[in-house]
């Protein structure tokens, strides 16, 4: 036999009899629940946005076919351009938001918009920073627990590896502080702050952009800049080498100007000739450091910002009039749930 479907009849009359009767507790519901909201709506610090977009700039292969070329005159073979790259603008994200990189904007200097007060980004983000009301129990907890914590000695510097507690709180902060993400077709990187401060929003913003391109720089140019140092190196020793040859045929010659020994011609011969190999060695030496100097710029990153970093005029929190909306809805459901339950017999007909 087929089972019969359970059919559930609501009954609209009798909910609104019941919310018709109960309306006084449905008012009271509502504007209580008003007044939780607009409570929480200015206990809650405003928070401010700033905004930078940038995109990374492919290295031309102009340039890059005008060093290889360079290359070839002086018989070297640099294969430019087809080096791998381990820094793409898809892990960006994940650079920000590794403990080192975060623990190089501690030193950041933020001022405050109204008063003026500067203040390094950590100190700002430890002690100037306004809690919510629910916050300040998490706060008395953890300065409770500071009170058995060892005092951290004086001329203590900052280890990313090892962090205090205290930096530890103050790098979570930060890292909830920045958003970074990366559009995967056009590689375009936007980074959003926050703050409570809008001038420090902005600050931090624009700070935090040129801390991501000088890491990058720094990530790309490393091996270059290895290699520039060498040359220097070098260069600086095959010039010395060539000045002392220089100096020593120059004076041979010099004290040697009315003798037509064969055995002082002889010397002399080999003095410029020893003079000469160390020349050639010394301007080889100055077109590969040459080189390694475009080779340096070839492998620098260049970004294009598309928006700056500024000074948010509104704050990105609800509208007071939406978050009293929000929990006024909020406190008629709860009542209205309460009733549902309550005369659910006489709601439904199941």
């Amino acid at each position: 036999m087929e089972e019969k479907k359970k059919i559930v009849n609501i009954h609209l009359i009798e909910v609104a009899k019941t919310l018709k009767a109960d309306f006084k507790m449905i008012r009271n519901y509502t504007l209580i629940a008003g007044l939780i909201g607009v409570i929480l709506a200015f206990a809650t610090p405003k928070i401010y946005k700033s905004t930078v977009i940038l995109a990374p700039e492919e290295s031309g292969s102009s340039f890059s076919g005008s060093i290889s070329s360079l290359a070839a005159m002086v018989g070297m073979n640099m294969k430019i351009g087809q080096t791998g790259d381990a820094l793409y603008p898809e892990i960006y994200p994940d650079i920000m938001e590794s403990t080192g990189f975060i623990v190089g904007m501690f030193p950041i200097t933020v001022k405050k918009s109204k008063t003026g007060e500067t203040y390094t980004y950590y100190d700002y983000l430890d002690k100037h920073q306004r809690l919510a009301f629910y916050e300040y129990p998490l706060d008395w907890i953890a300065k409770l627990k500071e009170l058995f914590n060892d005092p951290v000695p004086a001329g203590h510097k900052v280890n990313p590896k090892q962090l205090t507690r205290k930096e530890n709180d103050i790098v979570k902060a930060i890292n909830g502080n920045m958003e970074c993400t990366v559009d995967k077709k056009t590689s375009v990187i936007t980074i959003v702050v926050e703050d409570q401060d809008p001038l420090i929003a902005a600050t931090v913003a624009d700070s935090t952009q040129v801390h991501l391109q000088r890491t990058i720089t720094d990530y790309r140019t490393k091996k270059a800049r290895i290699d520039l140092e060498y040359m220097q190196q070098l260069f600086t020793e095959a010039y010395k080498a060539y000045d002392d040859s220089r100096q020593k045929y120059a004076a041979y010659s010099e004290a040697n100007s009315k003798v037509a020994l064969p055995t002082v011609q002889s010397n002399l011969d080999n003095l410029e000739a020893d003079m000469q190999l160390k020349y050639n060695i010394y301007q080889q030496v100055a077109e590969q450091r040459q080189l390694a100097l475009a080779k340096v710029q070839e492998r620098t990153p260049a970004f294009t910002i598309i928006q700056e970093a500024t000074v948010p005029v509104k704050h990105s929190n609800l509208p007071k009039v939406i978050t009293l909306g929000i929990w006024m809805i909020l406190g008629f459901l709860v009542r209205f749930g309460m009733l549902a339950f309550k005369n659910r017999g006489l709601f439904l007909n199941i």
